[in-house]
């Protein structure tokens, strides 16, 4: 990862003819602010609520690991190291914003207002996990790869031709770049200037494929010079170059000029899943070690520590709570109502029939033994 120290104007960026792709970056591996001119504007106070979300994000993931392993979590996907393209990108959009994950994208879900027990519960497999309440503007992770991108074009028109002036927000990994869906997707939504952004978490790997594997394209926000619209490569580990892409592009979006493509260069430490996936046997270990060199919660520590923001005392605090609040959603999630045969049956068709009618029958006498 080259450090980009030369002016950068990120509106040029924005122009769909744009054929540079240098790597937008703020806050360099230690700390150091070196584009002064991208530094967003934002009170201390907002500096220290940035790093407790990624603390509280890297805790997160790791209880989430633990709770794996017990037996007490259904899927996981690991998200430690994304965590400045994750949270940068979320608190640069608004709650009226509409978001459409994919399956890692959890964090940022929890974020934009979805109960943490219900994301326990989702991740069970549970019912009650895609049960939101009203208030909650997002569609439940999405499982197939890249489905998400046809769905954020839809209900971005959808937030046009109803006047709003709100974007459909997305994410998906380099692998998901190769699909077909991600290309028909940011296509459909150039065409007719839909206000979305989408988001390529290049973490360097699907599951065991690698980035070179994936595309001869140098790089993947050049992707969208295809569709006619912006694409801007961001350092994923730099939560405040996230930060200020993602505001940029927004209000781009909500201007009325169309959707943004933006490419985060980050890395995942972890496995692809906790679903029988082991990264030591198709990534080089030096290679993860100069990555976790570029850890986004050292660099902004170092950041905020200079400047009197942040200490390893705050640090401490926020990681108790953080550990209580998982303690207490995941009790809340303990709670959920088994889930039965004969209800799933039931919810089938208004009114069931003879041949559902005869299952509940089976199932419910099994159930109430």
């Amino acid at each position: 990862m080259v450090t980009q120290k030369q002016k950068i104007d990120i509106d040029a960026l924005l122009n769909p003819s744009n054929t540079d792709f240098r790597m937008v970056q703020i806050l360099d591996e230690e700390g150091k602010v070196v584009n002064p001119d991208l530094m967003p504007d934002v009170s201390d106070e907002e500096l220290v609520q940035f790093m407790t979300d990624m603390v509280w994000s890297r805790i997160l993931h790791e209880r989430s690991t633990a709770l794996n392993r017990q037996g007490r979590l259904g899927f996981y996907a690991p998200t430690a190291g994304q965590e400045a393209s994750q949270l940068g990108s979320i608190a640069a959009i608004e709650k009226e914003d509409v978001l459409l994950p994919g399956y890692r994208d959890v964090p940022q879900l929890i974020k934009h207002g979805l109960p943490l027990s219900q994301a326990f519960l989702w991740s069970r497999g549970h019912v009650e996990g895609n049960d939101y309440p009203e208030s909650l503007n997002a569609l439940p992770p999405q499982i197939i790869i890249g489905a998400q991108y046809i769905q954020t074009a839809g209900v971005a028109l959808g937030l046009k031709k109803r006047g709003k002036k709100n974007v459909a927000v997305t994410y998906t990994g380099d692998g998901g770049s190769s699909q077909g869906d991600f290309y028909e997707g940011i296509n459909f939504a150039g065409a007719f200037k839909a206000p979305a952004i989408f988001f390529i978490q290049n973490n360097g790997w699907a599951i065991s494929t690698p980035r070179e594997l994936q595309t001869a394209a140098k790089t993947l926000a050049q992707k969208a010079v295809a569709a006619g619209i912006p694409g801007i490569q961001v350092d994923g580990m730099d939560f405040l170059a996230v930060y200020a892409v993602t505001k940029k592009a927004r209000e781009y979006a909500v201007a009325g000029n169309g959707p943004v493509l933006i490419e985060t260069m980050t890395y995942r430490f972890g496995p692809h899943t906790l679903s029988g996936d082991d990264p030591t046997r198709y990534r080089d270990n030096e290679v993860l070690e100069g990555w976790q060199a570029k850890d986004p919660l050292i660099r902004m520590r170092k950041f905020l520590t200079e400047k009197g923001l942040w200490s390893e005392e705050k640090e401490n605090e926020v990681i108790e709570n953080v550990k209580e609040d998982i303690k207490e959603a995941i009790k809340e999630a303990d709670k959920a109502p088994k889930q039965k045969v004969s209800s799933f049956l039931k919810s089938m068709f208004e009114e069931p029939t003879q041949g559902i009618a005869e299952q509940i029958e089976i199932f419910e006498a099994k159930e109430n033994k």
